[in-house]
């Protein structure tokens, strides 16, 4: 691909569905939202409700409406956590993000964000049943490993400082993994790199076996490349959450689109469609 404008990331987990066909084909002619927003892997909160309540029995009437039915709260929402870098969307339940989506810019790798400057700290808008610690992580055997990478993040401190968020963290076996596909053999400018932070590799062959350790993961990125012309490139790996020998090429972890939307929960494809009418899927011994 030819003169890769900018570049986004997203780390994914056990996420949510995209839209229906339908709904597809008519946001396709609507004017794509502004920033990271626009590019989400997900159908966004507001729009689903609007949906109209449907009763159980045909016919039956609606029982108080959707104002009666909320009455003493709703038990829980999609957690989306807009940050000076990223935008995450956080799983309570594993005390950790369903995904990060970071926009990347050669620009924004340089600057005087100063890593020696940040903590790990505990994400404060998150309830303290369901927010990650610096104790979960003290004699577990793992490491705190970056969704969105503070080195990405470079051009702003307080844009350096938000990836320390626990939130953003998922456990990393140590000493670290290999350096992520972002700076590793990838185009220098993707347009979009999204980051799985869960995946059940049970469910696909395509992806190694599950680490049965407390909240292991293994690192997903999804990158969306999208050219000077507004072509679009995707590329999709799954590296394992263990020491990675800097020889073995990075197309080696190269797996279809499909085993991460399967695994994770997350749909890519039918976004991506409704927003470019095409792409180039890139897979392992693709050209």
């Amino acid at each position: 691909m030819r003169a890769l404008r900018v570049g986004l990331t997203l780390a994914l987990g056990t996420g949510l569905g995209a839209a229906a066909e339908g709904w597809r084909r008519q946001r396709a002619d609507a004017r794509p939202a502004p920033g990271l927003l626009g590019r989400l892997p997900v159908l966004p909160v507001a729009a689903a409700a609007e949906l109209p309540v449907v009763p159980a029995v045909p016919g039956a009437p609606v029982g108080g409406g959707p104002g009666e039915l909320a009455k003493y709260g709703l038990p829980g929402l999609a957690q989306l956590k807009s940050r000076e870098s990223y935008v995450l969307c956080y799983d309570p339940r594993t005390r950790g993000a369903l995904w990060v989506v970071e926009q990347l810019r050669p620009e924004r790798l340089r600057g005087d964000g100063d890593r020696s400057s940040c903590d790990f700290r505990e994400d404060d808008s998150v309830h303290a049943y369901h927010r990650a610690t610096n104790a979960d992580y003290r004699g577990s055997g793992f490491d705190r490993g970056h969704l969105a990478a503070a080195a990405n993040h470079r051009w702003s401190q307080k844009a350096m400082d938000d990836t320390f968020y626990l939130s953003n963290v998922a456990p990393q076996v140590a000493p670290a993994p290999g350096p992520d596909c972002t700076r590793r053999g990838a185009p220098p400018q993707p347009e979009c790199l999204e980051q799985p932070g869960e995946v059940q590799p049970e469910l696909d062959p395509h992806l190694p076996k599950r680490l049965c350790l407390h909240r292991a993961t293994l690192p997903a990125q999804v990158l969306i490349l999208e050219a000077a012309g507004g072509q679009i490139e995707l590329r999709s790996y799954v590296m394992p959450n263990a020491p990675v020998d800097e020889a073995i090429p990075l197309e080696r972890f190269l797996v279809p689109i499909e085993s991460i939307e399967r695994a994770s929960g997350l749909l890519f494809v039918p976004n991506i469609l409704a927003r470019a009418g095409s792409f180039k899927a890139i897979s392992a011994g693709s050209k």
